[in-house]
């Protein structure tokens, strides 16, 4: 049995590959299952965890059915996720169980960044042809099935962060920003002002960072960003 590392390093190899041909639904991962040319991001999912030999609760092409079987297992988490979770989608006008994917971390005040079978850069997201890296807000997650791994040394972060382009760091962290600023501002900071007053101070969106924040408006700030 693997480790979320060696796991998420076989997820990792099979970035950009693509169904054959193009809107078929035809994949390597379908054929190994023993349903090629239907719908796979599950699919891909259950390949790379046998070829890693860490077990899930259930062999199924389904996102609603492992999510139901992780449920019953007592192994169904909906908040703090760790790397090599396998975490489970609703996007607006789909199933309610729609997409998944493996998580490669966290992200802070967003939701995860995983890596997708059946996805694009572009375009459908649950039914987009190809295996990509994507970050997710947390409005999307349903929840995740936490594997059991074998022990290993904590994972070596650089690894992930050199896979990210300069572009795709700047893109995360304006999806950060605008999930952070869409969070609903406290009552009584929006009373005696405390927001607005940090805002101003160029703290917020960096455009001055050295400034400094009065007690009530740091309070204001943590709290509107469901740190308090």
């Amino acid at each position: 049995m693997a480790g979320a590392n060696e796991l998420l390093a076989v997820a990792r190899r099979e970035l950009g590959n693509m169904e054959s041909p193009a809107n078929s639904n035809r994949t390597k991962y379908g054929r190994w299952f023993g349903l090629d040319g239907y719908a796979w991001c599950m699919m891909f999912v259950q390949w790379v965890f046998d070829q890693a030999g860490v077990a899930l609760p259930r062999r199924t092409a389904s996102c609603g059915e492992l999510m139901r079987a992780a449920q019953a297992a007592g192994c169904w988490v909906t908040r703090d996720f760790l790397p090599g979770d396998v975490v489970i989608y609703d996007f607006p006008g789909g199933a309610a169980t729609d997409h998944c994917g493996i998580v490669e971390m966290e992200l802070p005040d967003y939701g995860v960044q995983a890596i997708e079978g059946n996805t694009s850069q572009s375009g459908s997201q649950s039914n987009g042809g190809m295996v990509c890296r994507k970050s997710r807000p947390r409005k999307y997650i349903v929840g995740a099935i936490r594997p059991q791994f074998e022990k290993e040394d904590d994972m070596d972060i650089s690894a992930v962060i050199s896979q990210i382009t300069d572009k795709q760091a700047y893109e995360l962290m304006v999806k950060a920003q605008r999930y952070a600023a869409s969070l609903p501002e406290p009552a009584w900071s929006q009373t005696e002002g405390h927001w607005q007053r940090a805002a101003g101070t160029g703290v917020i969106n960096g455009g001055s960072p050295e400034g400094l924040l009065k007690r009530d408006e740091f309070v204001a700030v943590m709290g509107r960003r469901g740190l308090l």
